[in-house]
């Protein structure tokens, strides 16, 4: 039995996650900097300094890689709301588990963005063949977020509609603020802006 098979399974599952993740972010900002024709599975796989095979183990292609950190950030809302208080209203609840996540986008280029970074973002994001591996990774974080309303709320999401639409407005929330984001004239932090889009659903979306 080598290192790797005595290790815990907890720890070899972080590790493959950070790997997961770490490949994501390569893809990524390859992609921001070179645009996305030019950039191959080789060069992404040597950034995280692994294997194409590698690679290839984590991701069918660079499109799913690139789209998977938007997921993961997105569902990982969903484990921070099981982790707010119970006696937090559900909006602000939602937005404190949205904002703790997007925190942690500090040093990728979104807490201080210059001009050439979001110009890259917006090229790659227009990009038809991530279109589809966006719309899946949506679909599949807002179904665990409406999980987890489910459960804040006392709802069925197999019955109510509540936590799928309140789910479904929070990815719509997400995906407005970051397309402002990238709209705006001069580069500027995406953290108000999406903590304005949630505070603009809490009260009702009253008529500016």
């Amino acid at each position: 039995m080598d290192a790797e098979e005595r290790e815990r399974p907890g720890l070899r599952e972080r590790k493959k996650q950070e790997t997961r993740l770490a490949l994501s972010w390569a893809a990524i900002r390859l992609a921001v900097e070179r645009g996305f024709d030019n950039v191959r599975v080789e060069d992404i796989a040597a950034e995280v300094g692994v294997s194409p095979r590698t690679f290839n183990n984590y991701f069918a292609g660079k499109g799913e890689a690139i789209a998977a950190r938007h997921l993961e950030r997105a569902r990982q809302i969903a484990v921070e709301l099981r982790a707010r208080p119970e006696s937090e209203p559900l909006w602000e609840a939602i937005t404190n588990a949205a904002m703790a996540r997007f925190a942690l986008g500090q040093g990728t280029g979104e807490d201080q963005p210059d001009r050439q970074w979001v110009d890259g973002v917006r090229l790659m994001v227009s990009e038809p063949a991530l279109q589809g591996e966006f719309v899946r990774a949506n679909a599949t974080a807002e179904a665990e977020l409406a999980a987890a309303i489910a459960e804040r709320t006392g709802t069925d999401p197999a019955r109510d509609i509540y936590p799928r639409l309140v789910a479904g407005a929070v990815g719509v929330a997400i995906t407005a603020s970051i397309e402002h984001w990238l709209s705006a004239e001069e580069p500027t932090p995406m953290a108000p802006v999406l903590r304005d889009a949630f505070q603009q659903l809490a009260n009702g979306l009253p008529v500016p």
